[in-house]
């Protein structure tokens, strides 16, 4: 008994020492969970099956040891050894590589990648750097706000086309902003060079006429073509076209009517009828009430004869056009004031294509000099020509006999 109470607590001290071996060599095999094991990497906090069997036979081990004495005391810092199964990495292993984009992301590799999408977000640095290109507004009261946005629009400015006209024609505003220069105008721009518009012509022309490029080209060709067959020349057309632009938006049957009219209302020749047209184009373009009124005016109201018409419109031919008003004013105050008879105005028509202001100055001022005499078969007489179309300067030195000053206090008396 005496030795067995001996043992006893040597028994006791060995277990002791044995579990605080165990329990460090358990330590360094298995590191605490959220222990970090190498870079990007952290162990997982549950156990493995591996280590739930090493704590259960550890336990038992345990147990069984108290019974076995001093045995356990030798033979455990040799036979506990870490489990080599376990899933946790270990220091001494290779570290797993981790992919990086930045290095191994190839350029063929860009080409499949999706396209990137207009709302993905970007930020405040990339989008002061975007410059957009202002929004083309979808209606507008002005051309100009489509010019940057049209290079048909720039083209025709830079040729002097003035759009400011052009616009105040919605219809022909919207013609020019579905127009193509390639396909659509540079072809009637080369046809209109060859019928003889210059370059410094284009702009004018094509701010009065901007329809014509809705016109066939075969169609100007076909009514130039006929106008050449009436013995009109390549220069009297260019002519007639830049004096009259819409000349060429008529078709061939309305320039033969117009041609036809004049020349059996007026009862003129062919080459007198063409002479006309060629000095006034715009009687083949223009309305035809104006010259019917002004004709029964010369010959009913004004009492000249049909011979005596002739005569007058081919040498003026705006007289057909001329305001009726206008007409009748004047031929009272020459006819009625000044006591011109009718043969001496069909001898000088100019005084209906003048300002009767400027008539009635110089007639009263030769009347207070006693120098208003316009008989051709009296001395001295007075011009009825010249008197409407010279310069003040002349008409005082040649007519009145007078100075540009005299004639001048003379007219702050009316």
């Amino acid at each position: 008994m005496a030795l067995l109470a001996q043992q006893i607590p040597r028994w006791l001290n060995s277990i002791k020492l044995s579990s605080f071996l165990t329990a460090m060599q358990l330590r360094k095999c298995f590191p605490r969970a959220g222990k970090t094991l190498l870079p990007g990497f952290f162990a997982q906090p549950q156990l493995s099956s591996d280590d739930c069997f090493l704590r259960s036979g550890f336990k038992t081990y345990r147990t069984s040891s108290v019974w076995n004495g001093s045995q356990f005391t030798n033979s455990s810092t040799q036979e506990i050894k870490c489990a080599p199964n376990t899933l946790l990495p270990s220091v001494n292993e290779p570290s797993q590589k981790i992919p990086s984009f930045d290095s191994e992301l190839s350029l063929e590799g860009l080409d499949d990648l999706p396209p990137l999408s207009p709302l993905q977000p970007i930020s405040e640095e990339e989008a002061v750097q975007i410059i957009a290109d202002p929004a083309l507004p979808p209606s507008s009261f002005t051309l100009r706000d489509y010019v940057d946005h049209s290079e048909t629009l720039k083209k025709l400015v830079l040729l002097g086309v003035d759009l400011s006209k052009i616009e105040k024609h919605p219809d022909a505003a919207n013609l020019l902003l579905r127009l193509d220069f390639e396909k659509d105008i540079k072809q009637i721009l080369l046809f209109l060079k060859d019928l003889g518009i210059e370059d410094n012509q284009l702009g004018t022309f094509l701010t009065k006429n901007y329809a014509i490029f809705s016109e066939d080209l075969e169609n100007l060709k076909t009514r130039v073509a006929y106008l050449l067959s009436k013995n009109f020349s390549k220069v009297d057309i260019a002519q007639m076209v830049r004096n009259a632009p819409f000349l060429l938006s008529f078709s061939v049957e309305r320039l033969d009517n117009r041609l036809g009219f004049f020349q059996k209302e007026l009862e003129l020749s062919v080459k007198k009828t063409r002479d006309l047209v060629i000095r006034l184009p715009r009687l083949l373009t223009g309305s035809l009430e104006p010259v019917k009124e002004n004709m029964k005016v010369y010959r009913l109201e004004l009492g000249f004869k049909h011979n005596e018409i002739q005569h007058m419109i081919t040498k003026i031919p705006k007289m057909l056009t001329a305001s009726k008003r206008k007409v009748t004013e004047t031929f009272d105050y020459v006819h009625n004031v000044m006591c011109i008879p009718h043969h001496i105005i069909v001898k000088f028509p100019q005084v209906f294509n003048s300002r009767l202001f400027k008539v009635k100055e110089r007639h009263l001022f030769l009347a207070y000099l006693g120098r208003a005499q316009y008989d051709p078969g009296k001395p001295n007489y007075i011009s009825l020509d010249k008197l409407v179309s010279v310069p003040d300067e002349i008409f005082c030195e040649e007519m009145a006999k007078a100075s540009v000053q005299d004639f001048e206090k003379f007219l702050k008396t009316l």
